[in-house]
């Protein structure tokens, strides 16, 4: 039972693949063909694509109890909540960055296919889903899931601060590299976004760290009434 709330923020040193729950096909036939001694592939329990992580992600694992303020309104609104902490995040580090509400998604998934660019739902980068953070081209900077269960509710989110290798990822999984081409124009990072003025991973941490200890202590167990 989670009483309080508690987060983690990471990142992997070695590249992995976490897969989507409803991946778990994919999963076995990585294992059958040895394909996961090239790298880790792990199942997830919560929805959506698969991950590359790496270090060119920083990762946020955070707990909260069932009756939190982030929590109680339900899974749209916990995306809410994390999606515009990232966003507003990012903006005070330089990074033009917005929570993309559900009015928009359509409007961001058209203009991203009239450049050429289509979904790609088997991959976490690869789609958009409500709350996500984008630049202001819609191309994708963190990407979010969830698990709730009587005993809390788990957000995850996965923030890209340099580029990721998409052909890795379209290779382990047996997709033709063009698509990794999409992959990378459907998203962005933070060194792109900040090509002249990097900044250090430890200053993400650090910020990203003060920013969840001043919303959830803003945030008690106790219904919000934010519409």
């Amino acid at each position: 039972m989670v009483r309080d709330p508690r987060w983690r923020i990471g990142i992997c040193q070695q590249p992995g693949v976490v897969l989507g729950c409803s991946q778990r096909a994919v999963h076995d036939r990585l294992h059958s063909e040895g394909k996961r001694n090239e790298i880790e592939v792990v199942l997830r329990e919560s929805g959506g694509g698969a991950v590359l992580v790496g270090p060119w992600m920083l990762s946020l694992s955070l707990a909260l109890p069932r009756d939190h303020a982030w929590s109680v309104q339900g899974s749209l609104h916990s995306y809410r909540q994390l999606g515009r902490l990232f966003a507003e995040t990012l903006r005070a580090g330089g990074v033009g960055a917005h929570a993309l509400c559900p009015e928009k998604m359509n409007d961001a998934q058209i203009a991203l296919r009239d450049r050429g660019l289509p979904p790609l739902a088997w991959a976490c980068f690869g789609d958009l889903s409500p709350w996500e953070v984008v630049n202001a081209e819609g191309r994708k900077l963190v990407g979010l899931a969830q698990r709730r269960r009587s005993t809390g509710t788990l957000l995850v989110a996965g923030l890209l601060v340099e580029r990721p290798p998409w052909s890795m990822l379209c290779a382990l999984l047996d997709h033709p590299d063009r698509l990794a081409d999409i992959l990378r124009q459907r998203t962005t990072d933070c060194a792109r976004e900040l090509r002249n003025t990097p900044t250090p991973l430890s200053v993400w941490v650090q910020m990203l760290h003060a920013a969840l200890t001043d919303a959830l202590t803003r945030n008690p167990c106790v219904a919000s009434t934010e519409a």
